[in-house]
């Protein structure tokens, strides 16, 4: 089931740093909304903040609310391992287990919660995320095989399998297209459009065509310069934010005069 996001007045920390300052905006269910803007900006730093994940970093933490389905996930006692449960993340570059295979991939997340299924439910569970990810099909007959053995984009898509089989409601993609060639790059990106009919999905980009292509909503983020923290200076509807954005350093960053 997909969630709406609300983050209210978000500042994110490096230990003194201010990396990101005061971001405020809702996400909602079943979308997909690109953060874009120039590198060190700290879009992937807010993006990580969604699923706690910046908190792996010694120092790091957050102050203000981010909401799932109405719960702050930074409120007490909440376990940043059940955030992540339910917000999945996709990195940059694709990151199967390499000593595992195909479908051992897909399950190590079921598994690593300690979810405890039969051989039934296992294929089951294999199955239904490989086809959500569009990826059953060039697979099916090699699921023993290890899953470092496949293509970039195979293995991107393998991932993402590997996300959603743990049925999170949200799913986070960290430029996941990057690292690909075009037409791994459109498979992606077509993927992402399915995906959103059953998750909320945020996707971090440099590319201004992929985020017209597969977001309804953008967030522009950027910086006044080294050292500062990184804000939200324009939320909107993706159209908006291309063709007739309101801030001039939106219009300047998507139109190529910067960035």
């Amino acid at each position: 089931m997909s969630l709406p996001i609300e983050i209210e007045d978000l500042n994110v920390f490096y230990g003194d740093f201010r990396a990101v300052d005061g971001v405020s905006m809702t996400i909602a269910p079943n979308s997909v909304t690109a953060l874009i803007g120039p590198s060190g900006c700290g879009k992937s730093t807010f993006l990580r903040t969604l699923n706690r994940m910046h908190e792996v970093i010694p120092g790091a933490y957050a102050e203000g609310t981010v909401k799932i389905d109405g719960q702050n996930i930074y409120g007490p006692g909440v376990d940043p391992v059940n955030v992540r449960r339910r917000v999945g993340m996709v990195f940059q570059k694709p990151n199967p287990f390499p000593t595992m295979s195909i479908a051992e991939n897909v399950l190590a997340g079921v598994k690593l919660n300690n979810k405890r299924v039969s051989r039934a439910e296992a294929d089951q569970i294999v199955e239904v995320s490989l086809r959500g990810a569009n990826l059953w099909e060039e697979v099916k007959n090699r699921l023993n095989k290890p899953g470092g053995g496949l293509s970039g984009g195979q293995q991107q898509r393998l991932c993402i399998a590997r996300t959603i089989a743990v049925k999170p409601e949200v799913v986070l993609m960290d430029e996941p297209a990057s690292a690909l060639d075009p037409i791994s790059t459109l498979a992606i990106e077509d993927l992402i459009g399915e995906l959103k009919k059953d998750y909320t999905i945020v996707i971090v980009t440099h590319n201004m065509q992929q985020a017209a292509r597969v977001s309804d909503k953008t967030g522009f983020f950027n910086i006044a310069g080294t050292g500062t923290p990184g804000k939200l200076i324009e939320y909107d509807d993706t159209n908006t934010i291309f063709n007739s954005p309101a801030n001039k350093q939106t219009e300047d960053y998507v139109s190529g005069r910067f960035g």
